[in-house]
């Protein structure tokens, strides 16, 4: 008794043809199997562990035979989408060698599975698998005769289709088969039946003809109105106003955003004068209220320091050293006219003895390929204090810039108590030898990358390249991942750690916060002369 896989073996080896017809799969004129057959090989991680031996189909096995020439990703791919079973990795270079003949038997074929029988062939089959294989050429007798019978079936119903159509000459007047009085009531009912649905061609064409009286007769008045018409608007005269101009107002708006991201002071336009505010009559100051322990905090306000007059709400930020030396008294005696006008920081003007420049806060980051911050994500981490990685930004379309502004938005607290948000510039950079002189005094912080060659050619490195005494003047950071060890160089040196977390992207804003407290802190004391 041959089974089905030492057939299909056999029939590989020697090439010989293999049907398949409908749901069944014909080897010559001797046998056929259905596709669904199971053989004897055993699918591979089956009968294992407590698990049912499964066998392969007659199916699956022949497909893959009929796309051995594919990867085998492919073949899953196209199996899956004609639904039919696929045979495992392991099992193919093993199953395709045992029906190639280059191995005699296998191990995963089960000798004690039950084997179907094949199907032997009649002679009716053998005959029709001839006609399948040869072709058809020529059509039946009985096909011509059942041709036939449908021409001539096709051939009456046409003549009877024919009889029913009216003829131009069978066309009679109405008026000879009805009489008046019934024509008018159809007509009749057929107005009624337009009222009730929707307007026709022929509706319309009425009531144009009707309406066209109507026109004509209240043709003077509509002449009347239209020559009464004026306009008032038009898209040119809409963009026009009295009280403004285009080249005053918005080019000096635009001047001053300009101004503000270049890191200059914005011009100050005069002042407009105020109109003049009508005389008041003078009135009377209320008496002074009794004291009341227990409203003391309405006389706190008077209290006199001991005679010292403290101001204990006052700053020295922001000032020079004549003005914090002079003292109140000198800062009393100035007139209204010439007090200093607070300013928020985007827009506060350096001390007498700084020289003219931008004063936009410098940062410089490393220009490897291999660090957590470059030119592709450094807006996103210090703007936006969100981490978003190099390769990420690339895949995104980001293209490397040179250098690149960022807004950094934070709040102040203003005297009354109020709070202002602000929105201060940073430049970051990643080639600092392009640096002038004047651009290194304001540098205020470097991302160091770890290997001493990043600060070559850097001012104020020691003899041996060691970048220590320069960490005196820049303050320095170093991000790396919370897992990675950190590097022997950056132990050495006056470093501020910032360890980012691999997995949790919802703690990158307080990482980055405590950066910008640390940078504010070190600016506070070594570089108050710039904008932050």
């Amino acid at each position: 008794m041959a089974d089905v896989l030492s057939v299909l073996r056999q029939y590989n080896i020697q090439k010989k043809e293999i049907l398949v017809k409908e749901d069944k799969v014909i080897f010559g004129r001797e046998f056929s199997w259905p596709k669904n057959v199971k053989t004897n090989y055993v699918v591979w991680g089956t009968g294992k562990e407590g698990r049912p031996r499964e066998h392969y189909t007659l199916e699956s096995i022949l497909f893959l035979l009929n796309n051995v020439h594919l990867p085998h990703p492919v073949y899953v791919r196209r199996a899956a989408t004609e639904n039919i079973p696929v045979v495992r990795r392991p099992d193919r270079k093993d199953l395709l060698a045992y029906l190639s003949g280059e191995a005699s038997t296998s191990a995963s074929i089960d000798r004690s599975a039950p084997g179907e029988l094949g199907l032997q062939r009649s002679t009716q089959v053998k005959r029709a698998a001839e006609e399948v294989s040869a072709g058809a050429k020529k059509p039946r007798i009985e096909d011509e005769e059942r041709m036939r019978l449908d021409k001539e079936r096709w051939a009456a119903r046409l003549e009877g289709h024919k009889e029913g159509i009216v003829q131009p000459g069978q066309i009679r007047p109405l008026s000879e088969t009805m009489s008046v009085e019934k024509i008018a009531a159809i007509k009749v009912k057929i107005m009624a039946k337009k009222r009730s649905t929707i307007k026709t061609d022929l509706g319309d064409h009425l009531a144009a003809v009707k309406g066209r009286s109507f026109v004509d007769a209240e043709v003077d008045v509509t002449r009347d109105i239209v020559s009464r018409e004026r306009v008032g608007r038009t898209r040119t005269t809409i963009l026009q106003s009295t009280g403004k101009t285009f080249a005053e107002d918005i080019f000096a708006i635009l001047q001053s955003v300009e101004a503000r991201e270049e890191g200059r002071a914005p011009e100050q336009r005069p002042a407009p004068k105020a109109a003049p505010v009508a005389p008041t009559l003078p009135t009377k100051q209320p008496a002074p209220a009794a004291y009341n322990r227990y409203v003391q905090e309405r006389f706190k306000e008077k209290e006199e320091m001991e005679g010292f007059k403290i101001d204990t709400m006052g700053t020295y930020h922001g000032m020079t050293l004549e003005s914090v030396t002079e003292g109140a008294v000198a800062r009393e005696t100035q007139t209204p006219a010439a007090q200093p006008v607070p300013r928020p920081v985007s827009q506060a003007r350096a001390p007498a003895h700084q020289q003219k420049g931008s004063r936009t806060p410098i940062i410089i980051i490393p220009a490897a390929t291999t660090s957590l911050i470059t030119m592709l994500n450094a807006k996103d981490l210090l703007q936006d204090l969100t981490f978003v990685p190099s390769d990420e930004k690339k895949k995104q379309g980001c293209r490397r810039e040179n250098e690149t502004l960022i807004q950094r938005r934070k709040d102040q607290m203003q005297p009354r108590g109020t709070e202002l948000s602000l929105t201060v510039p940073y430049k970051v950079v990643d080639q600092p030898l392009k640096l002038t002189p004047q651009d290194w005094d304001r540098v205020v912080a470097v991302f160091v990358h770890g290997p001493a060659w990043q600060f070559k050619g850097w001012p104020g490195l020691l003899p041996d390249g060691s970048p220590v005494d320069m960490f005196a003047k820049i303050k320095a950071f170093h991000l790396k991942y919370d897992h990675v060890p950190l590097d022997p160089n950056v132990q050495k040196w006056d470093v501020t750690v910032l360890e980012l977390s691999y997995y949790k992207r919802h703690s990158d804003r307080l990482l980055f916060l405590s950066f910008w407290e640390t940078l504010d802190r070190y600016m506070v004391r070594h570089k108050s002369h710039l904008r932050f």
